[in-house]
């Protein structure tokens, strides 16, 4: 006896096997994966922070004087 098939079910599989297929092939022609992105932001983040670090002044003027 043959399997009964749930041909929605089956369709959305098909579709998110589709999916993922297209979004390896992107991954490796556009860039990073996940870990990859997430490391860069976390040293942005410390550069930033190390580099307002070393500031002398808070920022609050502009160089003609004025307030901001």
């Amino acid at each position: 006896m043959a399997d009964i098939v749930n041909l929605r079910a089956a369709r959305k599989r098909k579709a998110r096997a589709g999916k993922r297929e297209k979004a390896a092939a992107n991954r490796l022609l556009h860039g990073r994966d996940g870990a990859e992105t997430q490391v860069a932001k976390l040293v942005e983040a410390r550069t930033t922070r190390v580099h307002e670090g070393h500031r002398l002044e808070s920022g609050g003027e502009t160089r003609d004087g004025e307030d901001v």
